[in-house]
């Protein structure tokens, strides 16, 4: 079993930044897929960002290539989600999760097994 904490989000102007970061319980962390979600208010859950626990490179929904930056720090377990640029669009609770989806699964939600309770970013015009 793992467990995530988000925590970094919070109120920022348009053009601002933030770091995101998910802390995990579990050693083995390192082993799985680390995806960063959000959903609106009144939304459906979406894909901003992955990255493969042999891959560097991370994966990014169009709406967060060239703005956000995923990376993971093995050595503390942690995961992070840098914006950049921040829209009042961007605005969301954010989630971090784990799993193990295959490729062509990775944007998925219900890829991923383990979920943490979420950090909300609001941006303001």
């Amino acid at each position: 079993q793992v467990q995530l904490v988000e925590s970094g989000g919070g109120l920022v102007q348009a053009g601002g930044s933030l770091r995101l970061s998910c802390a995990a319980s579990a050693g083995t962390f390192s082993d799985y897929t680390v995806a960063w979600f959000r959903q609106a208010p009144g939304g459906e859950r979406e894909f901003v960002a992955a990255l493969r626990p042999t891959n560097s490179n991370g994966l990014y929904a169009d709406s967060a290539k060239g703005r956000f930056t995923i990376s993971r720090d093995r050595a503390k377990s942690t995961l992070y989600l840098q914006m950049n640029t921040l829209k009042p669009e961007d605005t969301a609770l954010y989630y971090c999760a784990a799993g193990r989806p295959i490729t062509s699964t990775l944007h998925q939600g219900r890829s991923y097994y383990y979920w943490g309770q979420g950090t909300q970013v609001t941006v303001s015009s």
